[in-house]
């Protein structure tokens, strides 16, 4: 059985997720910034008896990263991500920067994840689907066994991703949403990277942008 677990952290109030089985856990786009953002974390893995064994990134955009540099210091981790999105986490510093942000920078990828591929947690896996548009690395990982689909920035509770960013682009992000993530089943439950959980079928009957 997988849990998935949802901390709103950094002054974008992005969305941090631990995907557990109850021994071993994968963290998603650790947003946590601060020393009390990350007590949070370290409580929650800590006080359910869980072992971080993989950091995964969505994508690589700032508010999704401010959390590698310690999660590497803290358990030994290194993030994985696609490998088109190496130049959006190699401009991390400058990012912070530009948004008067601190910024620890991230350990180099321990790896790249590929779409079509399983990230496994104990017996139970994710597959990793390809959905560019808001960043050109950008992946989503979706649970069949669960019926849930951790998006990142592409699809959000009556929103989607901008694409105004290096590397966005709006036709691309559709065509994903459209492509890779409806084909999913109505039923199935959507973790965003920012606010509320919703499902692919809610938006496809009323989110505005894909109507």
């Amino acid at each position: 059985m997988l849990n998935v677990q949802k901390f709103t952290f950094n002054p974008f109030q992005e969305n941090t997720y631990v995907i557990h089985d109850g021994r071993e856990a994968i963290v998603v786009d650790p947003g946590c910034w601060n020393r009390t953002e990350q007590r949070e974390l370290e409580d929650f893995l800590e006080g359910n008896g869980l072992k971080p064994v993989r950091l995964v990134l969505t994508h690589a955009h700032i508010d999704h990263i401010l959390g590698c540099a310690w999660m590497h210091k803290r358990y030994g981790l290194s993030p994985e991500l696609h490998e088109k999105d190496l130049p959006v986490l190699a401009a991390g510093e400058r990012t912070a920067s530009m948004y008067g942000l601190p910024y620890d920078p991230a350990p180099e990828p321990r790896g790249f994840i590929e779409e079509g591929s399983n990230i496994t947690i104990g017996a139970e896996e994710l597959n990793v689907l390809f959905v560019p548009g808001h960043a050109p690395g950008h992946i989503a990982l979706y649970s069949a066994a669960h019926g849930f689909v951790v998006s990142g920035d592409v699809l959000f509770h009556n929103s989607v991703g901008r694409t105004d960013l290096p590397g966005g682009d709006t036709d691309t992000l559709l065509r994903s949403i459209r492509e890779q993530l409806f084909p999913l089943g109505d039923a199935v439950v959507v973790y965003s990277g920012h606010g509320p959980e919703t499902t692919i079928g809610r938006e496809k009957r009323s989110n505005p942008f894909l109507r």
